[in-house]
């Protein structure tokens, strides 16, 4: 198995969001950064944070983050933040036209998969998916199983 990189070294993973994986075929992805307050930052670096049923949608030429659970910071004083505000996506226009063209004729839907840490920063993997049919989750489900029989088959063959 061959070692991690710098570059992978540096990304420290916070949350992944598997549900969507299950939910969605992912088509292309994007890393955007995240305009966070203090206390949240610290709440990440916690790791009290979680995707699940989290979107993002471009609203006015941003694109903003909705459903991101970020907890309370444990060490708080007087500064708080609310748990589930929405969160601004700093992205390069192009991107953020390139999503607007797909998500409004195309029917689309950004959805986060992972949250992790970039030189210090906190960054997050936006996907642009379509939703499945609950027959392409049984379908990926039955090529899952049939896999890992395989693989099982080979193994003990040796």
């Amino acid at each position: 198995m061959k070692e991690p990189t710098e570059r992978e070294l540096a990304q420290q993973n916070i949350a992944e969001n598997r549900k969507a994986f299950h939910d969605y075929h992912l088509l292309e992805s994007f890393e955007a950064g995240l305009v966070l307050l203090g206390t949240e930052v610290k709440a990440i670096r916690e790791g009290r944070v979680n995707l699940r049923d989290s979107f993002a949608r471009v609203e006015d030429g941003e694109v903003f983050l909705y459903n991101v659970n970020i907890s309370p910071y444990s060490h708080r004083g007087y500064a708080d933040h609310e748990p589930l505000r929405r969160r601004k996506l700093l992205l390069h226009k192009d991107e953020i036209r390139k999503l607007i063209g797909k998500t409004v004729e195309r029917g689309m839907t950004l959805v986060p998969t992972r949250l992790y840490f970039k030189h210090g920063r906190v960054k997050v993997s936006v996907s642009l998916a379509k939703g499945k049919k609950e027959y392409d989750k049984r379908e990926t489900i039955k090529r899952r199983e049939t896999d890992r029989e395989t693989r099982a088959a080979i193994k003990s063959k040796r």
